[in-house]
């Protein structure tokens, strides 16, 4: 029980000693179930709740899962190139955000902030700030993208996808950055340099390149209309 009331509450962030635990578990659970019911309430379904819940999901990650070396400082790559385990999770995102689209049409911005606003809740609040950011900014373009043009499905997905994933990435590695100068005095540049900027939209676009040869099957077999909004 314990360790589910944990797992609720975010293991009790130090930022909210002052209430009560049980306390804390009741306005959360109760704001959960205010979000649930907003969101069907809206006509999201499956897509729906599975965006709301990834973002705050991946901000979490960000912030307790430790990236890898791909390549040490040498004097090619002065500062490495490093990639983070959850980063093509992360390019889904847009794909799953497209998808919920078709569920909700613009009322998928309401997922959006509040996906966001979970996001302070259960992650690093300086991570959550830098990726909520960046989500915002790139999920927005991608909402226009995948609005405004006319392309079968699985090409929009993909386009819109190419177009957000380079702003999400510009702007949480700024972020992300700053946070590591802030946190622990690193030098400028230590996460937000072109090596990693580059690996990053690549592995982005990873998960897009799948889900929209995926739909693009379904298409051409007649399963999915391809122009639907």
């Amino acid at each position: 029980m314990n360790a589910f009331i944990a797992v609720i509450i975010n293991g009790h962030p130090a930022y909210l000693d002052f209430l009560p635990k049980s306390l804390l578990l009741m306005i959360v659970i109760s704001l959960l179930i205010a979000s649930f019911y907003i969101i069907h309430r809206l006509g999201g379904r499956h897509w729906a709740f599975v965006y709301v819940a990834l973002i705050p999901f991946l901000n979490w990650s960000f912030g307790i899962i430790p990236e890898f070396q791909i390549v040490a400082p040498d004097a090619t790559f002065s500062k490495g190139i490093s990639l983070h385990p959850m980063t093509i999770v992360t390019g889904l995102v847009f794909v799953v955000r497209d998808f919920v689209q078709r569920e909700m049409h613009s009322r998928v911005l309401i997922c959006m902030a509040l996906a966001i606003g979970w996001s302070f809740f259960y992650a690093w609040p300086v991570i959550a700030l830098a990726s909520g950011i960046a989500f915002a900014v790139s999920e927005t373009f991608d909402w226009l993208v995948y609005t405004f043009t006319k392309y079968r499905l699985s090409t929009r997905i993909l386009i819109s996808s190419a177009v957000a994933a380079p702003i999400d990435t510009s702007i949480f590695l700024y972020g992300a950055d700053l946070a590591q100068q802030m946190e622990f005095g690193l030098e400028p540049g230590n996460t937000l340099h072109l090596a990693n900027w580059i690996v990053f939209i690549i592995g982005k676009m990873i998960g897009a390149f799948v889900i929209s040869n995926a739909v693009r099957r379904q298409e051409d077999a007649g399963r999915i209309n391809p122009h639907e909004a």
